[in-house]
């Protein structure tokens, strides 16, 4: 059971049956004392959910975020932007400050490149999903990745320039 082809899962009834299968395994070589065999086990459980993490295309992206406003921030903090994900490419960001800046993205070889109004510098991204959201690490800089902590279909506030008193 161990080593169960992963790319019949599908034909197995999908995912649920498949780590069914696998936790059942799991729970007869616990209970038979053979710890080495466990921790193998466990280390084939983890594979199927590290394969999965892979990189979006653009056109993966943009059926994914197309129509939404997703909120971004750290892992297990309040977000601290929005991006707006609106049709041909365009988006509309902010700081959630009530001040917004239009802009567009685009790929380039493996990632999706932002462009802003206010700044021709080209932030450019990897996206992949996880856990129901998606993750985003910027460029080649080894900074914390920034992770989707919610969604909306609503649009996002922007108050327009220099507005109030």
């Amino acid at each position: 059971m161990v080593g169960t082809n992963t790319s019949n899962i599908k034909n197995r009834g999908g995912v649920a049956p498949y780590f069914a299968d696998r936790l059942a395994t799991a729970f007869v070589i616990w209970h038979k004392g053979s710890m080495k065999q466990l921790i193998i086990l466990a280390g084939c459980l983890m594979l199927p959910h590290a394969a999965s993490a892979q990189t979006l295309s653009v056109e993966e992206f943009e059926a994914y975020v197309l129509g939404k406003t997703l909120f971004y921030g750290a892992e297990g903090e309040d977000p601290y932007g929005a991006e707006q994900y609106l049709p041909n490419r365009r988006v509309r960001w902010s700081f959630l400050d009530g001040r917004c800046l239009e802009g567009e993205y685009y790929q380039q070889d493996e990632q999706i490149c932002f462009v802003y109004e206010d700044d021709p510098t080209t932030h450019c991204w990897t996206f992949e999903t996880r856990g129901g959201g998606l993750v985003a690490t910027i460029g080649d800089e080894e900074t914390s990745p920034l992770y989707e902590i919610t969604n909306s279909t609503d649009r996002l506030m922007c108050l327009g320039p220099d507005v109030g008193v």
